[in-house]
């Protein structure tokens, strides 16, 4: 197969396609694969890391207001579609797809144009601006989440989750992890705020720990910034052997199986994961994102009984751990939790994607 992947801008663009493109390569080896991206997106650094060639195209994001600078905007956009489909025209490929970002709209747009299948796919419960504008002509708009069905109309829409990462359903011995950490038989709590920490989490971490001793297990990353920080904020602090404060979690999958309970942001990735996972969540929803997505993908695993949600606004140490503590004193509780995760859990997001892809190709037949 032949395929154009383009996703740019943030991490939760990327790597979603270079899920797509490693389970592609995973069934057809022989495949050719192109990403398309912007000049100075993250996309420049973590593709190339993966193996896969990446070019550019200039685009730039619509003001949310009326301004001048939309009328260059404008202009820029029909450049950039001008400019992918010269692209495509030279790559030749046999679909295209698109996980967002501004860029997956000229690239898509350009496909259009050319009568190549596509498929677009959204991470979020709560569609990107892109995704809901391409989705009336894609041949596929692929769904992370049930609800977002309500969110956007298309022309096929299928449910296919979110491409996780094959490790983390390796299968984990958690008795030695428990015994590295010093950990003894309660319940473990697992923390962290992303790949580079999240100081709100980490200021509420702080205050949870001083507040006095802790009826769980706790091990909490910090992201590798703020570690020193909270370090030292904690210095004075009596942590005991069931508080373990890291910089960055290497072996995530291991901690992940270990945990009773995960306190975390509500990004696309992070919840699907702790739901294929089957783990009950607190989650505490980024409001610094678009469209506030992340509060929407945190109400959805409330309303379906696999999390709890703490706004960001109502965040503090003393709140934190009257909410952690509450579900660990309840195991059967708990337990529902982590069925409901289970139930709305989808383990073969990049599977499903991948069927899908192949049909489009299939069904177009041999290129002229």
């Amino acid at each position: 197969m032949k395929l154009l992947l383009s996703g740019g801008g943030t991490a939760g663009h990327i790597n979603p396609a270079l899920a797509i493109a490693k389970v592609v390569m995973a069934h057809e080896p022989d495949s050719e694969i192109l990403f398309v991206g912007t000049p100075n997106g993250m996309e420049q650094r973590l593709v190339p890391r993966e193996g896969f060639e990446i070019k550019s195209v200039e685009v730039m994001g619509l003001r949310r207001r009326l301004t001048l600078e939309n009328i260059k905007v404008a202009v820029n956009y029909f450049t950039s579609i001008h400019e992918a489909g010269r692209m495509i025209d030279e790559f030749r490929p046999d679909a295209v797809a698109g996980t967002g970002g501004y860029v997956c709209a000229p690239v898509i747009k350009a496909a259009f144009k050319r009568h190549i299948p596509t498929l677009i796919h959204e991470q979020n419960v709560f569609p990107g601006l892109a995704i809901k504008m391409l989705a009336k002509k894609a041949d596929v708009t692929a769904i992370s989440f049930d609800e977002t069905r309500q969110m956007m109309a298309a022309k096929k829409m299928v449910l296919t989750g979110n491409p996780l990462r094959p490790g983390l359903f390796e299968p984990v011995d958690t008795a030695p992890l428990r015994a590295e950490l010093g950990f003894d038989g309660r319940p473990v709590v697992l923390m962290f705020g992303g790949s580079l920490g999240a100081e709100r989490l980490n200021d509420a971490l702080v205050e949870m720990v001083k507040s006095g001793p802790l009826s769980f297990n706790l091990v909490a990353a910090t992201g590798e910034k703020h570690y020193q920080g909270v370090t030292d904020a904690l210095k004075d602090a009596n942590l005991g052997p069931n508080v373990k404060i890291l910089p960055y979690i290497y072996n995530m999958n291991e901690m992940f199986a270990l945990a009773d309970l995960a306190v975390c942001r509500a990004g696309a990735i992070t919840v699907s994961e702790i739901n294929a996972l089957g783990k009950a969540a607190v989650l505490v929803p980024s409001p610094y994102v678009a469209h506030n997505h992340q509060e929407y993908n945190a109400r959805y695993l409330e309303k379906n009984g696999a999390a709890k949600v703490l706004l960001e606004s109502e965040l503090g140490g003393a709140s934190l751990k009257k909410t952690v503590e509450s579900c660990v004193a309840d195991p059967a509780g708990l337990e529902r939790m982590r069925e409901c995760s289970r139930k709305i859990g989808i383990t073969d997001g990049g599977e499903t994607i991948y069927r899908e892809l192949r049909k489009l190709v299939d069904q177009r037949g041999p290129k002229k």
